[in-house]
């Protein structure tokens, strides 16, 4: 399944809040480049190699001017705890709801009680339109792929 958001398009706002409370608008990245990567759950096999590749390459997104974002349906509080632990420099959003991971067409269904997330990102640039889609993401190798991504194409 992919998403049925493209390239060229405006991102859909959001507003969630990430493990300390602190609330994040897209629009409060005005004029930077945002990496919004959705992961399924915190503290799994997956995700947890896909948030450490993203914590230690942390410092090369920002000299880049990238800013990372990860977004799964888990609690504010699971994501406190998940950073915590691996020591995880950038925000994790708590989309408990799935509304912005419905909007992002990032939203694995299953029975209609569950909500989770599947692994897609996107590159928003600084006026809020999407450059660059991953979809699907391997998780061992996606902090390459956009590295690598933005070697070339510099934001």
């Amino acid at each position: 399944m992919s998403t049925r958001l493209k390239e060229g398009q405006t991102a859909p706002a959001f507003e969630l809040m990430d493990g300390e409370g602190k609330p994040h608008r897209l629009r409060d990245y005005k004029g930077k480049t945002v990496l919004l990567y959705f992961y399924p759950r915190d503290n799994t096999p997956g995700c947890t190699t896909e948030a450490c590749n993203f914590a230690e390459s942390h410092k090369d997104y920002l000299r880049r001017g990238v800013i990372i974002l990860g977004v799964s349906t888990d609690s504010s509080k699971s994501h406190e705890k998940f950073a915590a632990k691996y020591n995880l420099p950038f925000p994790l959003l708590a989309d408990t709801d799935a509304e912005v991971t419905r909007a992002y067409g990032a939203l694995k269904s299953f029975v209609p009680l569950v909500k989770k997330s599947r692994r897609v990102s996107f590159l928003i640039n600084g006026t809020g339109k999407i450059v660059k889609i991953w979809d699907p993401v391997s998780a061992k190798v996606h902090n390459e792929e956009v590295l690598s991504y933005l070697e070339d194409n510099p934001v």
